[in-house]
């Protein structure tokens, strides 16, 4: 498919569902910057961290629901192509909120093609997923003509409902318009394989936030295990393209557009082992610690199975902030610990996909921004440091001051064994104290002068943690 960059782009209006999110926002902004003529957002955040480059390309955020049809007519009305991205349940707690993730990506779906068969839009790009094949068997350089992954055997809702949400999608192809004037529908659907770049809020902030809390103990699966991911920008590109592959005036294609009823994978078309691409170099760069255990994909299995029945005994609270991520579960063991890869040989032929960013080039802007990210937070020794100032301050106060009653009595005899008298226990919890406080005033001022924003989580930090804390901060002055 030879066309000019912004074939299909200039004069047309847009609207993305997710637009607020990682790829969403990267498609808003990139068809802004080709000449459409109008780009809006579907998304039923309020604001996001991209929002303000956003409004600043003029693309108009609309707050919705795909999963209210209402929303969809607001935001699709008078639009030529639509982009649907909006997705619920593909990683962490989301995954087992079955009922959000068949309402979001099933009745979501259903309504973005109800209201484009009511509104006669002709143009449909849908964002799938691997999963819609791919469901724990390895699968080497696998193409679109491979079968549905039965649904049956999906071991998560998001990869069944997406899979559903497809074939949907693909079977509208060429549905006329409810006006009855001629005009049709065309759909395609986009496979992306794990996605990577400056910003992802998905996958990579979950494994850094175990990893600064010394929670990153294993890998899954051999060396051996490939598998695709595909840079954020070669993904908007190809949609872009699938944008194209939908028209229906391209000479010599009249009323036939090459991508009309087609899935594509799209990749890097580099396959790898996750842990040696992106995991390692990132966790090096940030100075945490490398996972030094492997374990293979049955015993990861058993392991996430027991996180899926927890959590899912604490189904009420899956939305509460304190419920923390779990560690692993079973359809992120397959993604990780087997391997699948897919040929983009069709998205090439037929759309002239070619990714723009190779791996080396995204991996380095993606640690860049981590690396920057890093520098603004708040940083901290790993969760067992807490564990061991906390208890030990606790038992020293306790030692020193409370009745020895119970578990109180075995404290205070052992603290008695080193240091041999409670006049020597009283002391030793006041000088520790003392230091805290005086750690943590230090680095109140320290902070001020080198990282002002954080300087309330300076002081707090170090009055809890004393120099465990302050060492951390002490390095971020030097450098």
């Amino acid at each position: 498919m030879h066309l000019s960059a912004n074939e299909g782009i200039e004069g047309n209006r847009f609207v993305v569902t997710g637009g607020l999110g990682f790829v969403g926002s990267a498609l808003c902004l990139e068809l802004a910057r080709r000449g459409a003529e109008e780009v809006r957002s579907l998304d039923p955040r309020p604001s996001s961290p991209w929002s303000g480059d956003l409004l600043h390309a003029g693309v108009r955020c609309i707050q919705g629901d795909v999963s209210r049809k209402k929303d969809i007519e607001k935001a699709l009305h008078g639009a030529d192509c639509v982009f649907h991205l909006a997705s619920y349940g593909m990683s962490g707690k989301e995954m087992l909120q079955a009922g959000r993730v068949h309402e979001v990506n099933i009745n979501g779906t259903c309504n973005i093609l109800d209201v484009c068969h009511e509104f006669g839009i002709k143009r449909l790009v849908y964002v799938s997923t691997y999963n819609v094949v791919f469901g724990g068997k390895e699968i080497v350089n696998g193409n679109e003509s491979l079968p549905y992954f039965p649904l049956d055997d999906h071991v998560d809702p998001y990869g069944c409902s997406k899979s559903v949400a497809e074939q949907l999608v693909l079977k509208s192809n060429g549905r006329p318009s409810k006006k009855k004037n001629g005009v049709r529908l065309y759909t395609c659907a986009i496979r992306p394989a794990a996605i990577y770049g400056p910003g992802e809020e998905r996958h990579l902030p979950r494994i850094l936030f175990l990893a600064k809390m010394g929670l990153v103990l294993f890998k899954v699966g051999s060396p051996s295990v490939k598998t695709d991911w595909v840079y954020v920008e070669n993904l908007v590109l190809a949609l872009i393209l699938a944008s194209m592959g939908l028209l229906d005036d391209i000479p010599g294609r009249e009323g036939q557009p090459v991508a009309a009823g087609q899935p594509y994978f799209i990749s890097d078309e580099s396959p790898v082992n996750t842990a040696g691409f992106i995991i390692n170099p990132l966790l090096r760069s940030l100075d945490y610690d490398l996972p030094k255990i492997t374990i293979d994909v049955q015993h990861a299995l058993f392991m996430a199975r027991i996180f899926w029945v927890v959590y899912t005994l604490l189904h009420p609270w899956l939305n509460r902030k304190w419920l923390p991520q779990p560690l692993l579960l079973p359809a992120e063991v397959y993604k990780i610990g087997v391997t699948h890869y897919f040929s983009t040989l069709k998205a090439r032929q037929e759309l002239g996909y070619v990714p723009m960013v190779s791996p080396r080039d995204g991996l380095a802007a993606t640690i860049a921004y981590w690396q920057e990210r890093k520098k603004r937070e708040l940083d901290g020794p790993t969760i067992y440091v807490w564990l061991f100032v906390v208890i030990g301050m606790s038992a020293l106060f306790s030692a020193a001051f409370l009745p020895p009653v119970g578990p109180v009595g075995w404290v205070r005899a052992f603290s008695l064994s080193i240091f041999q008298s409670m006049w020597t226990i009283r002391l030793v919890f006041l000088v520790s104290v003392a230091l805290h406080v005086g750690e943590s005033v230090y680095a109140w001022h320290l902070s001020r002068k080198v990282d002002p924003r954080n300087s309330k989580g300076w002081f707090w930090q170090t009055l809890a943690l004393g120099f465990f804390s302050l060492r951390y901060l002490l390095k971020r002055a030097r450098s």
